[in-house]
């Protein structure tokens, strides 16, 4: 991984977007930062494209959706997104943020999904020592989480227990710096990428990578990392670098919040 630092003069000139994480990469100790809101609202400002892409549910991003200076955030790793949009209730005299949410599979495919991973989850409750439901499991409707670092601690033979019980079930599984999420379906972090900007923005994001950053800090976010030139991990990813197939090209200075500022403020310079 290559300092931010030394990223090449003009290397970003054509960035028009940036996709980040949220937990650990825009928050510090649970919550986002001054510096880290900052840097969202200046991208905005400048009229760069802001799409947060997390593991958290849906629930628990709405009120990020509705009151940070994003286009949308993607939840539950790729499933579903959630945004803002403006309306006139009285045509000139009133008008209301109302958050639309979208998700990549239909509701009865959700329902049935809902049902198998309920069963799935308890079964890992019941068998692995110490795993214990994430704590925003309330608000997931298209995935679950076990906490192995948010709440409590689950040592790594718990973490790897959850993935290949999550696994033997026919489930997608990943692991984030705070949780374990599994789902049913064949979307992941750069599938709701996909999907976003094509839904959202009516283009193809393959046809313009070059024109989108990413940050992230876990082994969750290998799938952007791997994908996007313009990568980058904050510096606490050095917790993974060990596990990390695919890691990001460039990594920050800062960690969490401190680092996203950083990324920031490279991509807005590039514009200058």
């Amino acid at each position: 991984m290559t300092p931010l630092d030394q990223l090449p003069a003009g290397a970003w000139a054509r960035v028009t977007g940036v996709f980040t994480d949220i937990d650990d990469t825009l928050t510090t100790e649970g919550a986002i930062t001054p510096d880290a809101l900052g840097a969202l609202a200046a991208l905005k400002a400048a009229g760069l494209h802001v799409i947060p892409i997390t593991g958290r549910p849906v629930g628990w991003s709405a009120p990020f959706a509705a009151a940070w200076p994003v286009d949308a955030i993607v939840a539950e790793n790729g499933a579903v997104a959630i945004f803002s949009s403006q309306i006139d209730l009285q045509p000139l005299l009133d008008k209301r943020n109302q958050l639309s949410k979208i998700y990549q599979q239909d509701a009865a495919t959700r329902a049935a999904n809902f049902a198998r991973m309920q069963r799935v989850l308890a079964h890992i409750e019941a068998t692995v020592p110490g795993a214990r439901r994430a704590a925003d499991s309330g608000g997931r409707e298209c995935d679950i989480a076990i906490d192995h670092s948010e709440f409590t601690h689950l040592p790594q033979e718990g973490i790897d227990a959850c993935v290949a019980l999550m696994r033997a079930a026919g489930m997608q599984a990943t692991v984030s710096s705070i949780h374990v999420n599994g789902w049913y379906g064949a979307h992941d972090k750069l599938a709701g990428a996909r999907w976003i900007v094509r839904e959202l923005l009516g283009r193809d994001l393959d046809a313009e990578l070059g024109r989108w950053v990413y940050a992230g800090d876990s082994t969750n976010d290998q799938v952007m990392f791997g994908h996007f030139a313009h990568s980058v991990g904050v510096a606490n990813i050095a917790r993974f670098a060990a596990q990390l197939a695919h890691p990001p090209c460039y990594v920050t200075r800062g960690e969490r919040g401190a680092g996203f500022a950083e990324v920031a403020a490279r991509v807005l310079a590039a514009r200058r």
